[in-house]
C-alpha cells in the first residue's frame, strides 16, 4: 500500500509539476470549453469548477450503449455501486454511501436529481435517454445541494427545449429479449414557448434462470420513462419553466443463488418497482438589473415496492431443515421543495472587488408510509409491519465569488439546514429526531495560463441522523433475548459530518485536457449500517463508529492522438479506514478498509474514425476487490471488463452494433455472509450477486 501511495503521489506532482510547460496560450477551440457545468450556482465550464465533477455527456454514454445510470458509473474514477434491485438504487462516492434500505428510513450519502427534482433513493428514474450530461459531484455537496449531499451528487440533465425543431428515434435490440424504443421531438410552440417531450420503453428477460420454475424472466425489466419540458416567457422578464416526469417500472427480482452462480431456485421470484410522477416549476425573474430572482416548487409522488423470496430456494428441497419465506416492502412517498434563490449575473464591487454572489431559502418535507408484509419468526405465521417517517427540512445559504486579481479568486459558500423528523411504527415505536447542520466551501483558484487552473478546497458536509425502528422493533424479540440491550442502546443515530481538504489542477487545449484531484476526507460519527443475524433473521441497524479517513486520488485525461483516434482515461486512487467500530460479535474493525471501497478503479479507452462513415470505440473498466459489509471480512473479487461499438452513420441514421462485458466477467456487486442453503444444513458462507453478463445488440438511431 505504501509503495502504490508513493508512485501515485509521485504521479500527480509530475503532472503538478508540468502544467506550466503543457499550457499553451492559444485562441483555439478547447476540448472542454463547452462543457457547462449544470449544477453550480454560477455558470462555468467544468475546467474552471472548484469541484471534482465528472461529467458524462451523449456522446460517451452511447459509446458504452447506456440505457441506465449504473451503465456509466464504472467509467467513473471513485465511484461505486451496489446491488440489492435491478438498478443502481444507492451510490458510494470515495467509499462513503449506503448499500441497502430494508425497513429504517435513510438519508442517502449521494443524493441523485433529475432536471432539479429530488429523485435521492430512487434509481430506477435514472434512465439515459434524452439526458444530455450526467454530472457526478465528488467530496461533500451539502454546501450547494443539503442534507443528501454528504459523500457527493449525481446530477442528471435533460436535453433543454429550443425554437427549433429538433429529435431523436431510436430502435435497439439485444440478447436476453432487450428491446428499446424511444423518441423525443422539441420546437417551438408559439405563444407556450418551447417544449421537448421524451419517451423511452426499456424490455428484457434479466441475467437469471430460475431453473426450479423453468424461467428466464424472473429479473425481467418493464420500463417506461416519460420526461416533458415547457419553457415559456410570460413577458420580457418573467420565464416559466415547467418539467414533468412520469416514471413506471416493474421489474422482476431474483439475484441470488445458492450455488453462486446464475442459476435461481426460488419458487416465490420477487420484484423491483416504481411508480412515480413529478412536477417542477421554476419561475425566473429578470428585471432587476444584474440579478435573476429563481423561485421553484417540486411536487413528486412514488410508490415503491420491493420484495425478495428471503429463502432462495422451494418447499421440499431439504424436508426437515428448509424454512420458506417471502418478504415485500411498499413505500409511499411523497415529497414537496420549495425554494427561493437571488443569483447575480454580473460582477458587483463587494470589499472594492468584482464579486459574484448567490443567496437563497429552501424547504423541502417528505412523507414515507411502509407497509411491510413478512413471515413473523416470533409468531410463526404471516405478518404487517407499518411505519411513517415525516421529514422537514429547512435552509438559508449563500456563496460568494470574488476575484483577487486577474489570476487569483476565492469561492465562498456556507449553508446552514435545520431537520425536524417524526417517526412512528406498529411496534408503538415513536421517535423525533432533530438537529441542525452546518455546511459549506471554501476555494481558492488560480488561473496559471488560458483554459488552465489550479485550486485548493475546504469542504464540509453532513447527514442527518436518524432513528433505527427495526432494531426497537424488534429489540423485545424473544428470540433476540440476549441482544436487547444492544439494540435499545442503538434507538438513534447522530449526524455524520465529513471534512473534506482537496487539491487539483485542471486544463484544457485543442487537443488535450486534464483534471487532477487529490484529496483527504475525515469523518466525524460515522454512519455504518450493521446486522445481527439469527436464525436465519436478520436485524439492520445503523450506529456512529467514532470517525473514519479516506483519501486518494482521481483524474481523468483526454488526448487527441491525430484527427481520426483520440485516448481517454479515468483513474482513481482511493484508501479508506474504519477507526472505532466493533461489531455485534465483538469484532474489531478499527484499521480495515470500509466497505464498497475499491483501492483503484480506472476506464481507460479510445475512440476514432475508420472513414467519413465508419466510427469506432474501445475502452475498459478496471475495479479493485472491496469488502461487502462493515460487518463481516468477505470481499468482492477484481474485475476487467471490455466494451465495443461500431457505428455506421448514412445521411441522418446512424447503426450501432456494440457490445458490453465482451469476455463475459463474473464480478459481483453485493455479497452477504450467513448460513442459507438447508441442504448443508444453513454452513456460514459467502452468497454474492453478480453484475450484468456479456450483453450485445444492434441500435438504429434518426436524428434531425
Amino acid at each position: 500500500m505504501h509503495n502504490n501511495s508513493f508512485k501515485l503521489s509521485a504521479l500527480l506532482v509530475g503532472v503538478l509539476s508540468s502544467t506550466s510547460v503543457w499550457a499553451q496560450d492559444t485562441n483555439e477551440t478547447t476540448i472542454d470549453e463547452s462543457i457547462e457545468v449544470v449544477g453550480d450556482f454560477q455558470k462555468q465550464t467544468i475546467t474552471e469548477t472548484t469541484r471534482s465533477i465528472a461529467i458524462v455527456d451523449e456522446n460517451a454514454m452511447q459509446q458504452r450503449a447506456s440505457r441506465h445510470l449504473q451503465d456509466v458509473l464504472n467509467s467513473v474514477a471513485n465511484v461505486n455501486f451496489s446491488g440489492g434491485s435491478n438498478t443502481a438504487r444507492f451510490i458510494q462516492i470515495r467509499g462513503i454511501g449506503e448499500r441497502s434500505q430494508f425497513v429504517d428510513a435513510i438519508n442517502p450519502s449521494v443524493g441523485l436529481v433529475i432536471d432539479g427534482i429530488d429523485y435521492s433513493g430512487l434509481g430506477s428514474a435514472a434512465t439515459l435517454f434524452d439526458i444530455g450530461q450526467v454530472e457526478v459531484y465528488r467530496g461533500p455537496q451539502s454546501g450547494r445541494f443539503g442534507v443528501n449531499g454528504l459523500a457527493g451528487m449525481v446530477l442528471l440533465e435533460s436535453n433543454q427545449p429550443t425554437d427549433v425543431t429538433s429529435g431523436e428515434w431510436l430502435l435497439g435490440v439485444g440478447n436476453y429479449a432487450e428491446t428499446t424504443v424511444a423518441g423525443s421531438i422539441g420546437g417551438s410552440l408559439g405563444a407556450l414557448g418551447n417544449a421537448r417531450l421524451a419517451l423511452m420503453k426499456f424490455d428484457q428477460d434479466g441475467y437469471t434462470e430460475n431453473t426450479f420454475l423453468n424461467r428466464d424472466d424472473t429479473e425481467q425489466r418493464d420500463e417506461f420513462t416519460a420526461r416533458l419540458s415547457f419553457d415559456t416567457p410570460l413577458n420580457a422578464d418573467w420565464l416559466l419553466k415547467t418539467r414533468i416526469h412520469k416514471v413506471d417500472v416493474d421489474n422482476g427480482y431474483d439475484a441470488f443463488s445458492l450455488e453462486n452462480d446464475r442459476t435461481t431456485l426460488s419458487d416465490e421470484p420477487g420484484f423491483d418497482r416504481l411508480n412515480s410522477t413529478a412536477t417542477r416549476l421554476q419561475l425566473n425573474y429578470t428585471g432587476f438589473e444584474g440579478i435573476t430572482v429563481e423561485t421553484s416548487v417540486n411536487v413528486l409522488t412514488a410508490d415503491k415496492d420491493y420484495a425478495f423470496d428471503e429463502d432462495w430456494t422451494y418447499v421440499g428441497i431439504a424436508p426437515g431443515w428448509e424454512y420458506s419465506s417471502f418478504d415485500a416492502y411498499y413505500r409511499e412517498r411523497d415529497d414537496f421543495t420549495a425554494e427561493l434563490r437571488m443569483t447575480s449575473d454580473k460582477p458587483t464591487a463587494l470589499w472594492g472587488l468584482p464579486t459574484d454572489w448567490t443567496a437563497g431559502v429552501y424547504y423541502y418535507s417528505k412523507d414515507v408510509q411502509l407497509t411491510r408484509d413478512y413471515f413473523n419468526w416470533d409468531i410463526g405465521s404471516p405478518s404487517i409491519f407499518g411505519s411513517q417517517y415525516e421529514t422537514h427540512n429547512q435552509a438559508i445559504y449563500g456563496e460568494l465569488v470574488q476575484q483577487l486579481n486577474e489570476a487569483w479568486s476565492w469561492i465562498g459558500g456556507l449553508r446552514i439546514e435545520r431537520y425536524d423528523n417524526d417517526y412512528m411504527d406498529s411496534n408503538d415505536v415513536v421517535a423525533e429526531p432533530s438537529d441542525t447542520m452546518v455546511g459549506g466551501n471554501f476555494s481558492l483558484r488560480y488561473q496559471y495560463a488560458p483554459q488552465s487552473y489550479a485550486y485548493a478546497t475546504l469542504a464540509r458536509g453532513y447527514k442527518a441522523g436518524g432513528v433505527n425502528g427495526e432494531a426497537l422493533g424488534r429489540a423485545k424479540d424473544q428470540q433476540l433475548d440476549e441482544l436487547e440491550a444492544y439494540l435499545l442502546e442503538r434507538a438513534t443515530f447522530a449526524p455524520e459530518i465529513l471534512w473534506n481538504a482537496e487539491v487539483g489542477v485542471k486544463a484544457s487545449q485543442s487537443d488535450w485536457s486534464y483534471r487532477v484531484a487529490a484529496f483527504y476526507n475525515w469523518r466525524d460519527d460515522v454512519q455504518l449500517k450493521s446486522w445481527v443475524n439469527r436464525n436465519q433473521s436478520f436485524v439492520g441497524y445503523i450506529e456512529n463508529a467514532a470517525q473514519g479517513s479516506n483519501y486518494g486520488v482521481e483524474a481523468e485525461l483526454r488526448y487527441r492522438l491525430n484527427e481520426d483516434v483520440s485516448a481517454f482515461a479515468s483513474l482513481g486512487w482511493l484508501n479508506t479506514e474504519i477507526d472505532g467500530f466493533v461489531t455485534e460479535d465483538g469484532m474489531d474493525m478499527s484499521g480495515r478498509e470500509q466497505a464498497h471501497a475499491p483501492n483503484y478503479q480506472a476506464n481507460i479507452g479510445f475512440e476514432g474514425q475508420l472513414t467519413n462513415a465508419l466510427s469506432w470505440s474501445l475502452q475498459t473498466d478496471l475495479k479493485d476487490g472491496f469488502y461487502f459489509s462493515n460487518s463481516h471480512n468477505q470481499q468482492a473479487d477484481n474485475m476487467a471488463l471490455v466494451h465495443a461499438q461500431l457505428n455506421y452513420d448514412w445521411h441522418q441514421w446512424r447503426f450501432t452494433l456494440w457490445g458490453r462485458n465482451l469476455t463475459d466477467e463474473d464480478y459481483e456487486i453485493r455479497g452477504f455472509y450467513f448460513g442459507n442453503d438447508p441442504r448443508d444444513e444453513y454452513v456460514t458462507e459467502t452468497y454474492v450477486q453478480y453484475g450484468e453478463p456479456r450483453r450485445f445488440g444492434l441500435t438504429a438511431r434518426y436524428t434531425f
